[in-house]
């Protein structure tokens, strides 16, 4: 028995394919992966030095709200993952504490929202016409920190809002909040004990067959022997049964097209918590495979602008106000080969509208939104549709509203505190290799001198 007589000779045309495919695939995906951390990691660098910044024993830390709502045609865990994957680490790295309102249906967030900022108004003293319910065990704990002299954080706060759906409902929800009133103006009926139904009687009956009547049917029980209950058999359990219904949406408080005859809230802040819509791109259908697959490929970018909108919430540096743009009209028709005969008016341009710049923000995820998104409601359904309405934001809300812009130069400040930090725990063969010069046109080792040699 000897070594078998193996002949080393290129591999056949089906396997050359499958090894192609397959390489170039898997090398694309450690690239864009390792590309995807280091991203992830440069955004952490930069946020890091403010979990080393000693907080007073009475302050509680700064607490931020993050908005979550499933996608259309979708479930909440894609809004999760995706925040466990790109927005969390930002977050942890800079020590920030987060509070989170999810929705699982359209218009739950737009409830939430509304919901707490009426909780705020009744604690800053605003005076509600129905009796308070008890106490919540969040308003509990506020009040144990109250008697026990800790305070809030006294900086800036911020909302972090993921995706164009969930940013209508803030919108909806903050004017619900600030413009509508503390209590709802349609208030439930209360529930009305079940009457038990009269015997149908004729009319014209005369009030002798009446009485007769009566009189029978209370001697009626005492003639009959008396009859022992028999037991029932006990019926087997159900094996499928019925899941609870889930609890209805709150309806709105107050409709688009009252904005404008609404007073605000007395307690409405000069300026609201600054907020950091971010992008969700969600994109489902057979079809949309190949970009799919394009965007699986390349997170990267996706966790570079993630944590850079990320980061700038949380160093909140430099929040500014929403922008208004305003739309004007030209009054002369185009097609017409001379304006000048046929209008003799002075107003050749005229104002349409004014437009926010929240109504623009994310705007193109909608047309990557699924079908279902835009379905009309069936006969009888009077939901509102937040998701297919157009945004509307009034002035006096919109112009209290701010941002977080990233600040010019964080991205030359983030890279050198990135290649500063990977100095630090670059491993034994990468300070060997930039000792010999393998890296860089760099002096080598040896050519560099004593540290301290005065040379001219």
């Amino acid at each position: 028995m000897g070594l078998p007589n193996l002949k080393f000779k290129l591999p056949s045309r089906n396997w050359l394919i499958f090894w192609t495919i397959t390489g170039s695939f898997t090398s694309m995906l450690l690239y864009d992966r390792y590309y995807k951390k280091k991203a992830q990691r440069k955004w952490c660098t930069v946020v890091s030095h403010l979990a080393q910044e000693p907080l007073p024993v009475n302050m509680m830390p700064r607490r931020i709200t993050i908005f979550l709502a499933a996608p259309p045609g979708d479930g909440l865990r894609v809004s999760r993952d995706h925040f466990h994957e790109y927005i969390k680490p930002i977050l942890v790295a800079g020590a920030m504490d987060w509070d989170v309102i999810e929705g699982h249906r359209e218009g739950e967030v737009r409830a939430g929202l509304a919901e707490k900022i009426r909780k705020l108004r009744k604690r800053n003293g605003e005076v509600s016409q129905v009796e308070a319910s008890e106490e919540s065990q969040e308003d509990l704990y506020a009040e144990m920190r109250k008697r026990s002299g800790i305070t809030d954080w006294d900086g800036v706060q911020g909302d972090l809002v993921l995706g164009r759906h969930t940013w209508k409902e803030y919108i909806r929800g903050l004017h619900e909040g600030w413009l509508g009133p503390l209590d709802e103006a349609h208030p439930p009926e209360s529930e009305t004990t079940d009457l038990q139904p009269l015997a149908a009687q004729s009319p014209d009956a005369p009030l002798s067959e009446l009485s007769s009547s009566e009189a029978s049917s209370s001697e009626a029980p005492s003639s009959l022997p008396p009859q022992t209950a028999s037991p029932k058999p006990e019926s087997p359990p159900k094996k499928n049964e019925e899941k609870p219904a889930k609890p209805p949406i709150t309806p709105p408080y107050i409709t688009t097209s009252e904005y404008g005859s609404s007073p605000p809230a007395p307690t409405l802040p000069t300026y609201l918590p600054p907020s950091l819509p971010v992008a969700l791109p969600h994109l489902l259908g057979f079809f949309n495979f190949p970009i799919r697959i394009y965007r699986f490929l390349t997170r990267r970018h996706l966790a570079d602008s993630t944590g850079a909108s990320v980061a700038a919430l949380v160093l909140a540096s430099r929040p500014r106000p929403f922008a208004q743009s305003t739309h004007f009209a030209s009054a002369i028709d185009p097609d017409n080969a001379s304006p000048g005969i046929d209008n003799q008016t002075d107003n050749a341009v005229t104002q349409t509208e004014r437009t926010w710049e929240q109504e623009a923000v994310l705007r193109e995820e909608e047309s990557e939104w699924h079908k279902s998104a835009w379905k009309a409601n069936e006969e009888g359904d009077t939901r509102e549709r937040l998701w297919q309405d157009r945004m509307v934001v009034d002035g006096r809300i919109g112009g209290k509203m701010r941002c977080f812009e990233p600040p010019s130069g964080q991205e030359d400040e983030a890279a050198k505190l990135d290649a500063e930090k990977g100095q630090e725990n670059e491993g034994y063969i990468a300070r060997a290799k930039k000792w010999a010069g393998l890296e860089s046109k760099e002096k080598r080792g040896w050519e560099m001198g004593l540290e301290g040699d005065e040379t001219s």
